[in-house]
């Protein structure tokens, strides 16, 4: 790895770690399409690697939501332990998708098309989904089946889990916007973090790519995390929903030949 491409992937992740931290998902959003399109790396390679920097940038993240009171710690605590057996049933479905790149590729643009389309209309309608107070409503039972699918999705895409975490607590247990972001990013860690240490064991990951972009996304978490309390809430959603929406084209699009 040259200098040049180096300095690329730390902006990548600054850019990523801000993102990620703002709208509660890891950085995700940026960090994967950009492992794959902007550094070309191969599908099952970008998955693995994107999802080490997002364990190093849930991590980051939570911490500044923590300084902030930001994150619901019971929800946290539900999530995290039943997504971690989510992320080993996920990377043992990944292990059998690997040889499939466009079918990962699709699996990844779809995971993205609801949630992309609806906060970019409550974005532009400016409109405040979600609750009030400091909590995450719902029952533990509820909680723990939420943990256990976004983990094996975590497990299946490697998008750390906040991608789905975010709009689940905000549109299904209807917790406030900011309270959702920050539980999400700490719920996830544990997720990412299984995902990852597996597929480290499989020889998936570009560890110094992961240390080179994990370090620009931790320093970005924390300024992502700042802009939460100063931020309304439909900017969020809607820089939330545009950036989803390009990614799940970006990934749709390419098994067919087609970049946009």
């Amino acid at each position: 790895m040259d200098w040049i491409t180096g300095a690329l992937m730390a902006v990548v992740g600054v850019l990523g770690g801000i993102l990620g931290s703002f709208i509660g998902t890891g950085g995700c959003v940026i960090i994967l399409p950009s492992l794959r399109f902007l550094f070309g790396y191969s599908v099952p390679a970008a998955i693995a690697t994107n999802v080490l920097v997002v364990t190093i940038t849930a991590a980051s993240g939570a911490i500044a939501h923590a300084l902030i009171k930001n994150i619901d710690g019971r929800t946290a605590k539900i999530v995290a332990a039943s997504g971690a057996a989510g992320a080993v049933a996920g990377s043992a479905i990944f292990a059998l998708l690997m040889g499939h790149t466009w079918l990962l590729e699709l699996i990844l643009g779809a995971a993205f098309i609801y949630v992309a389309v609806r906060l970019v209309y409550e974005g532009l309608a400016r409109r405040a989904a979600g609750g009030a107070g400091r909590k995450v409503p719902g029952s533990p039972a509820a909680k723990a089946a939420i943990g256990f699918l976004v983990g094996a999705l975590t497990g299946i895409i490697g998008l750390g889990g906040g991608y789905a975490l975010v709009p689940i607590f905000v549109y299904a247990l209807h917790a406030p916007m900011k309270i959702a972001a920050g539980t999400s990013m700490a719920s996830f860690i544990s997720m990412a973090g299984v995902s990852a240490a597996i597929k480290l064991w499989q020889g998936l990951a570009d560890v110094l790519a992961a240390v080179i972009v994990g370090a620009g996304a931790a320093a970005g978490a924390q300024i992502g995390a700042r802009l939460v309390p100063r931020a309304p809430v439909w900017t969020m959603k809607l820089v939330f929903g545009l950036v989803f929406s390009y990614v799940s084209l970006k990934f749709l699009l390419h098994p067919f030949g087609i970049v946009v």
